[in-house]
């Protein structure tokens, strides 16, 4: 380790190859607390490169406990954290209105590092059991139509590298790595991301995939779309700019969609969205982001997509959702 952080504090980059040796070293237990922690200090410095991203990814992959879905259609919906907005748990909600709306999910989550509130939290909070059993998780996807991977049962390589994070309290690579390493490999995927660098270097990456994709990154820094302003969302077929309008809804303010402060206050936050009890700018934010999640596994147009999520929500179907995954 010493010389290849000699070789980065001297500004030069990790090949591919490197890049991955040095992840899977480290979830090897190769490398001690201070080594680690000077490794992720070094990419709070400057950006991580394609090649970098890759490698660590690979790693991470390589080294996980992988589950078959693949006799199902599944959809990923989740965010790369970090961007410091404190916002209720969004990507959570909508995983449970694209579900309702009858499409299976198989979320990859965990507890908040830079945030207070995670999607593991919040889980566990409501009562979930967490579990890597693959009978189990296509249980829960029969039953429920969606399964929730808690990533530290999956990755237990990051054993050696989450109590470093936890007491950073910083976003690393780490966040940025999140979202692509799902154990069960969907096929659909919407991922939003803190910045727009981190956009473009997922977008060359995701386009080398064979998933179905939408990046989203709200321009004034949100990881999904907030409804604060305009965002941009990179797919397989496009990349534009788009605004509140796209869905029919006014723009809102960023307090209408903060986080509470504490899980208690998340938590009903959360309950009251899905049972209908939500405010409208709340409703509608988890409702813009989970048409856009249909819209990807689909192709229909957003009219449509957004129908299919306020159906799942008002009809109740989404709490069912929540309700059929904790008795699972």
């Amino acid at each position: 380790m010493r010389a290849i952080l000699n070789e980065l504090f001297e500004h030069k980059s990790l090949s591919y190859e490197r890049a991955k040796e040095v992840l899977t070293n480290i979830g090897q237990g190769q490398y001690n607390n201070s080594q680690i922690a000077a490794f992720l200090t070094v990419f709070l410095m400057r950006s991580i490169t394609i090649d970098e991203l890759a490698g660590f990814r690979d790693a991470l992959l390589d080294l996980c406990i992988k589950v078959d879905l693949s006799d199902f259609n599944t959809i990923d919906l989740c965010g790369t954290g970090g961007d410091s907005k404190d916002t209720f748990n969004i990507s959570t909600l909508t995983s449970f209105v694209v579900a309702g709306a009858g499409y299976k999910v198989s979320k990859h989550g965990n507890y908040g590092v830079s945030s207070g509130v995670g999607s593991s939290n919040m889980l566990e909070y409501l009562g979930y059991k967490f579990t890597n059993d693959e009978t189990k998780i296509k249980t829960s996807l029969d039953k429920a139509g969606i399964s929730f991977l808690h990533a530290p049962m999956f990755h237990p390589a990051m054993k050696y590298v989450g109590p470093i994070r936890k007491e950073l309290k910083v976003k690393t690579f780490f966040n940025i790595l999140g979202p692509m390493v799902n154990p069960s490999f969907p096929q659909n995927q919407m991922v939003g991301v803190y910045n727009l660098e981190v956009a473009r270097i997922y977008a060359y990456l995701y386009q080398k995939s064979n998933k179905n994709f939408a990046i989203i990154h709200s321009l004034d820094g949100y990881d999904e779309v907030s409804l604060t302003g305009d965002f941009k969302r990179i797919s397989n077929q496009s990349d534009e700019i788009l605004s509140p309008e796209y869905f029919g809804f006014n723009k809102i303010d960023a307090e209408a969609i903060a986080g509470g402060g504490n899980i208690e206050s998340a938590a009903k936050i959360f309950m009251n969205i899905l049972e209908n009890k939500g405010t409208k700018p709340q409703t509608n934010t988890v409702l813009a982001n989970a048409a856009l999640a249909i819209q990807v596994f689909t192709g229909k147009n957003i009219d449509d997509c957004l129908a299919e999520a306020k159906e799942s929500l008002e009809s109740g179907n989404a709490l069912k959702t929540l309700k059929n995954l904790l008795s699972v």
